[in-house]
């Protein structure tokens, strides 16, 4: 008696809910304040914020170094090595969101490159920061005006079948990115700005530009003292002693 062939294992098949779903509608930070942290580069909002929303040194920017990415997260999860919902991010981010890639750091695909970007960049999005590997860097620097942050470059492209999620919390170069946090990329590496304390932040921002000018000035001029780092010291019990003198 013949029997019927026995079909794959379940447990490959996919399933439509956590980790293979999408939505829109979440919270975005007003424009003005995104706007707004562009006048601030990344070190100034990291110290602020005391060093811990800064994602790893790893993701960096690999277009034009005088590119900055500043807009508001539309986070994306992959597979590794597969970039399905990539592509359907496209769909779903506004003009001015930079979209955020959580591929685990993969270092098997690209999970994006010049085709995706090109798209990107006539939605009006605002740039990518990719927690892997992309791939036709030449092309993307060709576009000129379209940062991209990643940790690093591969000929190897992605897949196209799943699973994935668009707009729920995914963790990128260390830090969790919620959908509709505030991003900002230069030279230095990428924040994150928590929405919620965004208005916040930027007030601070503000004041201590406004009161560190003058110091600035003065340590352009060569006017500046040590005497605080002696003050550690003391306070420290830390004592430099006398060098031995020669005979």
């Amino acid at each position: 008696m013949e029997t019927e062939p026995v079909e794959k294992p379940r447990s490959a098949e996919m399933h439509p809910g956590p980790g293979f779903r999408f939505r829109r509608g979440h919270s975005r930070p007003d424009r003005d304040l995104v706007d707004a942290f562009g006048d601030f580069d990344t070190p100034a909002i990291s110290d602020l914020m005391n060093r811990l929303y800064t994602m790893t040194s790893e993701i960096q920017n690999l277009t034009d170094p005088n590119l900055k990415l500043v807009g508001p997260a539309c986070t994306v999860k992959v597979f590794p090595g597969d970039n399905l919902m990539v592509h359907k991010s496209l769909d779903v981010a506004q003009p001015g969101e930079v979209v955020v890639v959580d591929a685990g750091a993969s270092a098997m695909n690209g999970v994006l490159g010049d085709l995706i970007s090109t798209k990107a960049r006539h939605r009006g999005i605002a740039g990518f920061v990719v927690d892997g590997l992309v791939r036709d860097l030449p092309r993307i620097r060709a576009l000129e005006d379209f940062p991209v942050f990643a940790r690093g470059v591969t000929p190897i492209g992605p897949l196209h079948r799943g699973p994935g999620e668009i707009n729920y919390p995914v963790s990128v170069g260390g830090i969790v990115v919620h959908p509709g946090d505030i991003i900002v990329g230069d030279l230095n590496g990428v924040v994150v700005v928590p929405q919620e304390v965004a208005s916040e932040l930027l007030a601070r921002l503000v004041a201590q530009r406004e009161n560190e000018a003058e110091y600035l000035e003065a340590v352009v001029r060569g006017d500046f003292s040590n005497t605080w780092v002696d003050r550690i010291l003391g306070e420290a019990h830390v004592d430099g002693g006398n060098a031995d003198t020669p005979t």
